[in-house]
């Protein structure tokens, strides 16, 4: 069943934008409760090893995974804490972050890395230690596009190490950062070819998916719609998941408000500006208030 209903966002008196909500048959992957239920629970782990693998595309196959408290610590009861999304480790010890972001943040990235220090100073030990560490990668699902890169449409899959800028080789192979772009992701079913692609199809389409569709037919992929579907959920686990889907959509409209709000903002002062240097120009006042949409009260005062 699917059923849409809309949310009238209003600022000053003025409705800025109407957003479509829509509750289908599956959650949504990208509501805090939903993405930890789907790959932070022991019972469904075996999602999280298959997501992971896929993302790595073969660079290193994991076996098994072993779940991690996400919580973390610092080496002081003063210092800053890090609470993790999910966090695990394979049968190597290698750490694994997997976050799910939202919205840009201005440190995003700053904060990512900092993130990773913690499964890194943890690997230190007392004695004659010889500072041997295991890998340690973050995965950063990302429901926005990194400012620098919105010009380019395609490139959504960033895989960032340490590398040595002259002979462009990396440097350091135990440091990875996978960064996808979600909202650049825009292939159809008929377009999934890798397992990689499958997933962010997969959790892209989700809350607005009837059914599973026909291309995912692997035996992970039954599990991971069984356990997304809405009707499955305990009566605890709804309430928990209705309550984070509210924050998702309150964030959301909160986000989407501002974004309207600074477009007509910008719109309005490339309006001002022009109308700067028409006048300046010496044309004539009417004119300038018929192109620029100003009234000759607000061109006066320029």
């Amino acid at each position: 069943m699917r059923v849409s209903f809309f949310l009238f966002i209003f600022a000053n008196g003025k409705q800025l934008i109407v957003m479509e909500q829509i509750a289908g048959r599956y959650i949504n992957p990208y509501t805090d409760y939903g993405f930890k239920l789907l790959f932070g629970t022991e019972p469904n782990k075996d999602i999280t090893l298959e997501l992971v693998n896929a993302l790595l595309q073969g660079k290193e196959v994991i076996k098994s995974l072993t779940l991690l408290p996400t919580e973390q610590l610092g080496d002081t009861k003063d210092d800053r804490r890090s609470v993790f999304d999910i966090y695990c480790e394979n049968e190597q010890g290698e750490k694994i972050i997997i976050e799910m972001q939202k919205a840009d943040q201005q440190w995003f990235k700053d904060r990512s890395v900092y993130y990773s220090s913690f499964p890194i100073r943890q690997q230190g030990e007392k004695g004659q230690w010889r500072f041997g560490l295991k890998a340690v990668y973050t995965i950063g699902i990302l429901d926005f596009v990194f400012d620098e890169d919105k010009d380019d449409k395609e490139y959504y899959h960033h895989v960032v190490k340490l590398m040595d800028v002259n002979t462009k080789e990396v440097f350091y192979d135990k440091l990875t950062y996978i960064y996808l772009e979600m909202p650049k992701f825009n292939k159809t079913e008929a377009e999934l070819e890798t397992m990689a692609d499958k997933w962010l199809y997969a959790l892209k389409n989700l809350p607005r998916l009837l059914e599973r569709p026909a291309a995912l037919q692997e035996r992970i992929f039954k599990k991971f719609f069984d356990v997304a579907e809405i009707g499955n959920l305990s009566k605890e686990e709804y309430a928990k998941y209705f309550e984070s889907e509210k924050v998702y959509y309150d964030n959301d409209g909160a986000i989407r408000t501002a974004e309207a709000k600074g477009k007509k903002e910008g719109f309005n002062e490339a309006n001002r500006e022009n109308a700067r240097k028409m006048k300046a120009l010496g044309i004539a006042v009417g004119v300038i208030s018929q192109v620029t949409g100003l009234s000759e009260e607000e061109i006066a005062a320029l």
